[in-house]
């Protein structure tokens, strides 16, 4: 169950980050292909949403730019933010915002100005002198050769590190040993458009470089900083040793503690749950137990379809999503597009709140009710139909079930096909009756 829950947790999540991004009042452009090209006299008035293979942009979006891809090439203008993603991303013109890039191979060019912040990581980012970042830069990766200029701040975590350029303000730089690095990026990674340098491992400042403000790194030795380059404060910091304590395996008396206690917690939630059920419910969970007693095997089977098409309806929601919103912010309707978007998260919160309670509780409360009220009812029929006592017993059982060593989680995936099975047949005749009605 535990790979159901961090499914689910993703889910929840980009839920989550497409409602913060949702802005239904505006529109956007969005295009896809094998290869999309911005023309040097074409220019975007809305933010551009891209996924190609191989994406150029030699004219100018007036909003932000978000492209995703193999190959980007950035030679014209964003006049708002930059979000690329891709094997290589290439900038040799302006983005006058803030740019944010992933990838492999990351470059700016001899022309490249960044107007805000940069923020990158990958594999190795290269700044050709001319370049300019005109706010603070951040960079997370394998290598680095800056050679352009940073207005402002530069903070850096890498295993090699070449600085040669200049930067305005402070400098912190968390970069591998010489005696420590591995093989260059260049050595592994050959499809990309533009070359990638190699930068020996550990930390170096170049002849010519410039540091405006205080440098702080981390390193286990001083390193040779040439006369002039740092303005400011020079700190070196060591390494931080590996402090985690590596946990003593538990005693045998605190295995058994800890799962009799495990045990327990389910037992108790399974008959809190219910007793709910038996209350509010009883006569869905008495159809349930009819259908699931009427017809195992079917119920098992239509058990594993009810698992997949969950998940199944999961993919086609957040799918028809995407393409409305696209097709409606296409059309300038922001409204619709951010009705549908709202629409589609209550619906995809609706079926997660759902599965989750039925696979967690609902069928292991339907199997304990149906296995106690067999057990029961062969030694004495009247305590078997009764309200609690069935009930009880059988979340006892299955508790003890579902917690054994080794085989519980079958055991409780097993439970929880019969209980899908009997919910999807019992829904399945539901949706028929109405149907034959009509067609009477």
């Amino acid at each position: 169950m535990n790979t159901i829950q961090r499914f689910l947790t993703v889910l929840m999540i980009i839920a989550l980050f497409s409602l913060a991004a949702a802005t239904p009042a505006l529109a956007f452009d969005g295009r896809s292909g094998d290869v999309i090209v911005i023309e040097a006299d074409e220019v975007v008035n809305d933010d551009l949403y891209v996924a190609a293979d191989n994406f150029t942009l030699d004219g100018t979006v007036k909003g932000d730019l978000i492209v995703f891809g193999n190959f980007i090439t950035i030679n014209g203008t964003v006049e708002g933010d930059l979000i690329a993603a891709g094997n290589t991303v290439l900038i040799e013109g302006a983005v006058q915002d803030d740019a944010r890039i992933a990838g492999a191979a990351l470059q700016l060019g001899a022309n490249a100005v960044i107007g805000g912040d940069l923020i990158a990581a990958g594999a190795s980012l290269e700044t050709k002198q001319g370049s300019s970042v005109e706010n603070d830069a951040v960079y997370a990766g394998a290598q680095g050769l800056l050679a352009g200029s940073i207005g402002d701040d530069l903070q850096v975590g890498a295993g090699a590190l070449e600085l040669r350029g200049e930067i305005g303000g402070d400098v912190k730089a968390e970069v591998g040993e010489m005696n420590q690095g591995g093989p260059p990026p260049s050595t592994y990674i050959s499809n990309t458009n533009v070359p990638i340098p190699t930068v020996n491992p550990g930390l170096k400042i170049a002849e010519g470089a410039k540091i405006g403000g205080d440098f702080t790194y981390t390193q286990t030795k001083d390193i040779t900083i040439p006369s002039g380059a740092v303005d400011g404060k020079i700190t070196r910091n060591e390494p931080v040793a590996d402090q985690r304590v590596v946990p003593t395996p538990p005693t045998p008396a605190e295995v058994a503690a800890n799962w009799t206690f495990d045990l327990l917690r389910d037992i108790v939630t399974l008959a809190l749950f219910g007793l709910l059920l038996a209350w509010l419910a009883p006569v869905f969970m008495k159809s349930l137990m009819g259908k699931l007693q009427a017809q195992p095997v079917p119920s098992f089977g239509w058990g594993i379809v009810a698992y997949a098409a969950f998940f199944f309806a999961l993919f086609l929601i957040v799918v028809v999503t995407i393409i409305l919103g696209v097709i409606f912010g296409a059309l300038t309707l922001g409204g619709v597009s951010g009705t549908v978007i709202w629409l589609s998260l209550l619906s995809i919160f609706a079926l997660i709140i759902g599965f989750v309670l039925f696979t967690g509780f609902g069928s292991q409360i339907l199997i304990a009710w149906l296995g106690g009220r067999w057990i029961l009812g062969r030694f004495n029929p009247a305590l078997g139909e009764h309200k609690v006592w069935p009930l009880l017993l059988g979340v006892v059982i299955v508790g003890l079930l579902v917690n054994l060593p080794a085989v519980g989680w079958l055991i409780g995936f097993i439970i929880m096909f019969f209980g899908l099975g009997a919910l999807w047949l019992w829904a399945r005749e539901r949706m028929a009756k109405p149907a034959a009605v009509a067609a009477q």
